[in-house]
């Protein structure tokens, strides 16, 4: 599969009108390091980079990935929220229904539907833990834990390391970015013209090698050129600057070069047919 380029997107889901711990890297084909692309405003919100997409995907092939899951567990207990009778089967209605909850939520925000019987008891919220949260696990965060490391529970919205609200705000996101861009695993993407989103997790790519943050500085440069070299992506500038609240920089530059990396192994596309439900991170 051949792109034009290759972006890593470090995402947000806070309910603010800008997301400063939103980031975007982009490399090309071939070994050129990744560069980070600065909103033509002070920080990136999801409406702009929404935008953004939708310009570049007009004259390039891009293949993107997101830092949030894609979907809800569902094997382990064959529904996405077990007991409701309404509770979707695709992903694909997965999404709808939580941007319809959030249909007056603005910037694709979806703590909506915290407030929102009786899907509010699955999930554990600012304010409120429903009766049915459990630290359920889709299959490809049960394999990345037994391979190298896993993400959080996707019902977890409260925390520094939760993924929940990022996954509500991305989900919407997928809902309208669907009908113009290959969502992967659910779409055929083999032989199509279109771009590709995938899923990622970029503290998997630096574990991959062993990489792990220092306490209190995160990732130095040292060590994310250790793992673009790892990647086959040429080094950062010693100069560099690494920006986000939380080195989001850095999880979006190691993510574009993994992407672009892995994109050229076929085992890399041939994933459990669970991911039809679950989805299934990148390179996992």
């Amino acid at each position: 599969m051949q792109f034009d380029s290759y972006v890593g997107i470090d995402w947000s889901g806070d309910k603010s009108s800008f997301q400063k711990g939103i980031s975007v890297a982009q490399c090309i084909k071939g070994h050129n390091a990744p560069k980070v692309i600065k909103s033509n405003k002070n920080f990136w919100n999801r409406n702009d980079l929404f935008e953004w997409i939708n310009e570049e995907i007009k004259t390039k092939k891009i293949l993107m990935g997101f830092d949030f899951a894609f979907a809800y567990p569902f094997y382990d207990q064959y529904s996405y929220f077990p007991g409701i009778k309404e509770s979707p089967t695709t992903p694909y209605k997965l999404w709808e229904i939580i941007n319809n909850i959030n249909y007056n939520k603005e910037n694709f925000y979806g703590g909506g539907i915290w407030a929102q019987y009786p899907y509010s008891n699955f999930y554990n919220a600012p304010g409120i833990k429903g009766t049915y949260y459990k630290s359920r696990r889709r299959i490809t965060e049960i394999d990345a834990k037994e391979k190298t490391h896993s993400p959080s529970p996707t019902f977890n919205c409260v925390g520094p390391g939760a993924v929940g609200t990022g996954t509500l705000a991305g989900m919407r996101f997928l809902n309208s970015l669907q009908n113009t861009v290959n969502i992967w695993p659910f779409n055929e993407i083999i032989n199509s013209k279109r771009s590709v989103a995938v899923e990622i997790f970029p503290t998997y790519y630096f574990r991959m090698f062993g990489i792990k943050p220092l306490k209190k500085l995160g990732y130095t440069l040292e060590q994310i050129n250790y793992t673009l070299n790892c990647f086959k992506s040429k080094k950062l500038p010693l100069n560099t600057i690494i920006g986000g609240p939380d080195q989001d920089d850095a999880d979006a530059i190691i993510s574009c070069a993994a992407l672009r990396y892995l994109s050229n192994k076929k085992e890399t596309w041939k994933v459990p047919k669970v991911s039809e439900k679950e989805g299934w991170i990148f390179g996992v």
